[in-house]
């Protein structure tokens, strides 16, 4: 078996995809006589400041010579848009069967998704482990490559995505894709196929708005659905597609840690009590700060996610959840939260039993008593309090989802789920 990672060929401005290179390269390998027994879609930390969109990599699994398959591979790279300063592709070969890379290279895989990784490093390990790698530019591609091609030992949870590419005379210019077709389409098969539309806004979330060669692409657990979805729909003509091995949708980016373990750069699930009143501040973004053993931490919910910030209104001092998201600044972002325990009563002046009024402080530490009827009460009484929240998880929007955040309609959640479509 032969192992090709792949990075970077993109550029924010320019456009181009590294799913595109490596569907290119697989279809190049195939010609050569090889088999392609899968294609990975890796997402690495969402956290990386010169990323793209979704800081995704690439491997390629397949039968052919590993000397044949890199010559493939420089072919690809010539792809990529290296007049753009910032993108520096790379990639890596390697003469050996996924399964069975050095230990080295898993970590590195659940380094790169968890954590920022340097370029020195990925060309350090590469050599000591024996594999071939390619770069131009800085390099700093063989990051992704190199964590590409440890993905598949390093994970266990994948998903699915079938992505359709244009014809090459249409990229940079106005998708045509049917609306209505993508909705009925996503209706029929959800929850094995998910992120396909976001009904909130009535926008189809699989159509991408980049200049890019991806007309489409669909997500979801089940291969086959994903590919009915897209037979079903109605848009300009497809030039080829892929269905790859994802790890998108599974949280694989998160790590549990205490509030004082949370660091910038890296992405968490906290646990503690709502310490303040949830605020909105300018923009519409909405803050909501967490404490426990002695540590507060703020999260935020920002203007893109729309009605989930009314979920996080709704949070109360004392309330007890679960925060998922990726921090910066000192600031977690929200991508999910469960609610553990719900402050469901709060303290109130008494009312007078006899004439229904409330109450007055009869003086520190003496309680209360009605003037006119001279009832007494020893303190403030339990009011029950309705809630707009219930127990279990709430998230943002497919609009606002990010590709490697796993969607409440996966399941498998510790609570109750309240998933948005």
């Amino acid at each position: 078996m032969t192992l090709v990672g792949i990075d970077d060929t993109d550029s924010r401005e320019r456009g181009m995809c590294t799913t595109y290179a490596a569907s290119r390269l697989a279809g190049a390998i195939r010609d050569a006589g090889g088999c392609v027994e899968r294609v990975l879609l890796v997402r690495l930390n969402p956290a990386v400041e010169h990323k793209t969109r979704g800081n995704a990599a690439l491997a390629v699994h397949t039968d052919l010579a590993a000397d044949r398959a890199r010559r493939l591979v420089e072919e690809v790279l010539e792809m990529a848009e290296t007049d753009d300063p910032h993108t520096n592709p790379g990639a890596v070969v390697a003469d050996c069967a996924p399964g069975a890379i050095p230990d080295a290279v898993a970590d590195f895989a659940v380094d790169a998704v968890r954590t920022i990784q340097d370029p020195a490093a990925a060309k350090t390990l590469a050599d000591a482990v024996g594999f071939a790698r390619i770069e131009r530019g800085n390099g700093r591609g063989l990051v992704g490559a190199l964590a590409a091609a440890g993905a598949w030992e390093a994970f266990d949870d994948w998903t699915y995505e079938h992505i359709a590419y244009r014809e090459r005379e249409r990229w940079g210019t106005e998708r045509d894709v049917d609306t209505e077709s993508v909705f009925a389409a996503a209706d029929a098969h959800y929850p094995a196929v998910w992120d396909t539309v976001d009904r909130a806004s009535g926008y189809p979330v699989c159509v991408p708005r980049t200049p890019c060669p991806v007309l489409y692409g669909i997500r979801g657990d089940d291969p086959d659905a994903c590919r009915q979805v897209a037979e079903s729909i109605e848009s300009e003509p497809v030039a080829e597609s892929t269905t790859f091995v994802t790890n998108q949708g599974t949280d694989v980016h998160l790590q549990d840690a205490a509030l004082g373990e949370v660091a910038d750069a890296r992405a968490f699930r906290v646990t503690g009590e709502v310490a303040a009143e949830p605020e909105t501040r300018e923009g519409g973004h909405v803050f909501v700060d967490l404490a426990a053993d002695g540590t507060r931490l703020a999260c935020a919910a920002f203007e893109p996610t729309k009605g989930f910030r009314d979920r996080v209104r709704a949070l109360r001092v004392g309330d007890r959840i679960t925060a998922c998201g990726e921090v910066g600044d000192g600031t977690l972002k929200l991508e999910k939260f469960a609610v553990r325990e719900l402050v469901t009563t709060e303290r109130v002046t008494p009312t007078c039993p006899e004439c229904g009024r409330s109450m007055s402080s009869a003086g520190r530490d003496q309680g209360y008593r009605c003037r006119d009827c001279s009832t007494h009460a020893d303190g403030k009484a339990a009011r029950t309090l309705a809630r707009d929240l219930e127990r279990g998880w709430y998230e943002v929007p497919p609009v606002a989802r990010r590709h490697i955040a796993k969607p409440l309609a996966r399941g498998g959640f510790d609570a109750p789920t309240h998933p948005e479509r």
